[in-house]
């Protein structure tokens, strides 16, 4: 990867975040984005929520924050290996960017990671999987349940989700963007959504 290019920059950015967790596989997941290669010369199509994505970096003052909108052109948003098993009104309410994973386009055997962007208001339902899941907001804000606990969260909160945590998240008045990461069973068909009252 060049060492200048947005996404050398924003791959920095993650891996530093990764950092602060304490864990061994955090630590792992940013070395391989540092030393991964990005393929050169791929169009990516326009991102259908980049006006709304550029509005929530706008509110942020993190890092993180400027690294990923420097790096929109050349990100893969659409890349959502989970989308199929989404409605409809699910998958046009947020844009997932995947960096790093089986398929690439950085590839890994043992890691996921990448950018999410929920639009402002919207609610991702009750879900789980059997990875193990971090997310770091970098901009805007979300009421998160994670298990039990249920907290407002924004700009420089860490979440972590063991495996087969229940999760869910309603983005708030900005939306939200977070940086997010997988380890251990990363196979992406046990993505399951679960009953969940808060939806009608």
């Amino acid at each position: 990867m060049l060492a200048s290019s947005p996404i050398s920059a924003l791959a920095r950015e993650m891996a530093a975040i990764f950092a602060t967790e304490g864990r061994d596989d955090a630590d792992l997941t940013g070395q391989e984005l540092i030393a991964g290669h990005w393929p050169d010369g791929v169009n990516h199509p326009p991102m259908t929520l980049e006006a709304e994505l550029r509005t929530c970096l706008a509110t942020s003052a993190h890092p993180c924050a400027g690294a990923i909108g420097a790096a929109i052109p050349m990100t893969p948003w659409g890349t959502n290996p989970v989308e199929n098993r989404m409605l409809e009104r699910e998958a046009s309410m947020i844009a997932v960017a995947t960096l790093l994973d089986p398929d690439g386009p950085m590839p890994s055997r043992r890691f996921r990671a990448g950018l999410l962007f929920q639009r402002a208001g919207t609610y991702y339902r009750l879900h789980t999987h059997d990875a193990v899941e971090t997310y770091a907001i970098v901009a805007g804000s979300a009421d998160w349940i994670a298990g039990s606990d249920r907290r407002l969260r924004g700009a420089g909160d860490v979440i972590h989700h063991p495996s087969r945590m229940p999760h869910a998240f309603r983005a708030g008045p900005a939306g939200f963007v977070a940086i997010w990461r997988w380890s251990g069973d990363i196979n992406s068909h046990s993505y399951t959504f679960l009953p969940d009252p808060e939806v009608a």
